[in-house]
């Protein structure tokens, strides 16, 4: 297995990677798309802020919806004269009482590119297998060729798959390190020919993140950003913004961009960047340093982004373990979801990154508690004064596996103080604009493509009834039992039973064991 430091995937990312992830097999799973699929009696969450309705009838004609018809009121009987009348061949599901809700977009999510021989099927039904339709995939560390294959495949529903935003790590599929604007400029437009929709960056010098990011806007390809340590002081989030950034990953960039009497962060002397545990310690203190809630700065900093249309994707669930390392190490899914692969590549290692728990301490959990009170404060006021927050999951590291991660990642924001309903829209309208899809995707009404998340169970009430293992509680006959799960997920109009994808991933992974 190959284990990388972030400090090593930037010098990957200078090279024509080979893929090291298994293709997606040809599909097998899914109906549709149908000539006229009519979906009854569902309750719909639409993505835009409106609170459910329902029951409501949703007409799908091959991958579009065309019409969401109120049928009457909970509790009473259908009015049939409201209902559309089926065809003798029109496909009807029942889905009286269920909850729809837009596809989810995960802004953030590595196609399974850190570890060696781990099958594509594994994050894409997983994914699929949550609610997730579209993928922003940033880096497309197995090769930007890999990468579009499988957009292409995906878009042709060839292969059982999210609709995939491949997005490419600055200097891939080039053969020479990049050091002049000039040669930033040729690159840019050389992957803009081939078929990227957005870069990655890390952080460069001054003059080539200026020239990278002037030439991806002239060439219409989105732009995100983590900003690396080893960058920041010469460029913080602020500064990319002003230059033309479109979204910053995790908060990186953010708390310098609020220093008020500082311009690097406090390192203890003996720091070392590629000292995984030195850097992820010193970063849970890095909120603490910045300017306090209601401050001239921080007011100033928060409404100059939203004045420049910056999309903040947080991340908060893949530093989750930070916070409470046994939580995440313990999480129930891991026994019949997390591929041995990734069990053994989360381990500690001093050479894999975030893979960082070597002596994890108390007080190391106290810091990351105390940097998500003050980095939730942020979302949630920026998102409060018009500012677009987006949801990704980064997973495939620190614990944390595709879809469960995603899910998680609701619930965070829910804890940040976002009501579930803005939850919802950061899990899909917001993305789908950040990505310039929102005529296409992000909300249920007619017009959009039929990408759809339907659950038995109401997930405003609580999110956890959308994860694959379902929620845990007290049945009224006193037996504990299980409900929950997302039921189908719709995408291009095709239904995929969401169970049977994730029962295919439980094998996948017993096979995975059994073969070690």
């Amino acid at each position: 297995m190959i284990r990388y430091t972030l400090f090593a995937l930037f010098c990957v990312l200078s090279l024509t990677l080979s893929a090291r992830t298994l293709d997606a097999p040809e599909r097998a799973e899914g109906e549709g798309p149908f000539e006229r699929l009519i979906l009854r009696g569902g309750i719909v969450i639409d993505g835009k802020g409106a609170p459910p309705f329902g029951p409501v009838d949703i007409i799908i004609e091959d991958n579009k919806i065309v019409s969401v018809r109120s049928v009457g009121a909970p509790g009473v009987k259908i009015k049939e004269s409201s209902r559309p009348k089926a065809g003798p061949g029109d496909k009807v599901i029942d889905i009286s009482g269920h909850y729809v809700l837009p596809g989810f977009v995960d802004m953030h999510g590595h196609i399974a590119g850190s570890v060696d021989g781990l099958p594509a099927e594994y994050p894409f039904k997983l994914w699929l297998g949550h609610g997730i339709t579209t993928v922003r995939e940033p880096g497309s560390f197995n090769g930007l060729d890999w990468t579009l294959k499988h957009q292409e495949l995906s878009d042709d529903n060839l292969i059982t798959a999210p609709r995939i935003v491949p997005y490419v790590g600055f200097n891939m599929d080039w053969d020479k390190e990049i050091t002049t604007p000039k040669e930033t400029r040729r690159w840019v437009r050389h992957v803009a020919d081939k078929g990227a929709k957005g870069i990655k960056f890390f952080g460069l010098p001054r003059p080539m993140m200026e020239a990278a990011l002037d030439e991806a806007n002239k060439q219409g390809l989105g732009t995100m950003m983590h900003h690396a340590q080893l960058n920041v002081v010469g460029t913080n989030a602020l500064d990319s913004a002003r230059l033309g950034l479109t979204s910053m990953e995790h908060w990186y960039g953010l708390p310098e961009a609020l220093f008020e009497d500082k311009v690097i962060q406090d390192y203890p002397l003996e720091y070392n960047y590629n000292n995984e545990s030195h850097r992820f310690t010193e970063a849970g203190r890095l909120w603490q340093q910045a300017a306090k809630k209601g401050s001239d700065k921080w007011n100033t900093v928060r409404d100059e982004l939203i004045e420049l249309d910056f999309t903040l994707n947080p991340t908060l669930t893949i530093y989750e373990a930070s916070r409470d390392v046994m939580r995440a190490r313990n999480a129930p899914w891991h026994k019949e979801f997390t591929h041995p692969k990734l069990k053994a590549f989360f381990e500690p290692n001093r050479e894999s990154h975030g893979s960082y728990f070597f002596d994890w301490t108390t007080q190391n959990e106290i810091d990351w508690k105390n940097n998500y009170r003050i980095w939730m404060s942020f979302l949630n006021d920026f998102k409060n004064n018009g500012g677009r927050v987006t949801t990704g999951s980064d997973t495939g590291y620190i614990y944390k596996i595709f879809g469960f991660g995603f899910i998680r990642e609701l619930e965070l924001l829910q804890e940040a103080g976002f009501h579930p309903l803005e939850v919802v829209q950061s899990a899909t309208i917001n993305g789908a604009e950040a990505l310039g899809l929102d005529d296409k995707i992000g909300t249920i009404q007619a017009g959009k493509l039929a990408d759809l998340v339907i659950v038995e169970e109401n997930p405003i009430a609580n999110f956890k009834v959308l994860y694959g293992t379902g929620h845990y509680r007290l049945g009224l006959d006193n037996k504990a039992e299980y409900v929950g799960g997302v039921k189908y997920t719709i995408k291009d109009g095709i239904v995929f039973d969401a169970k049977q994808l994730r029962e295919d991933v439980k094998r996948l992974v017993e096979q995975a064991k059994q073969s070690d």
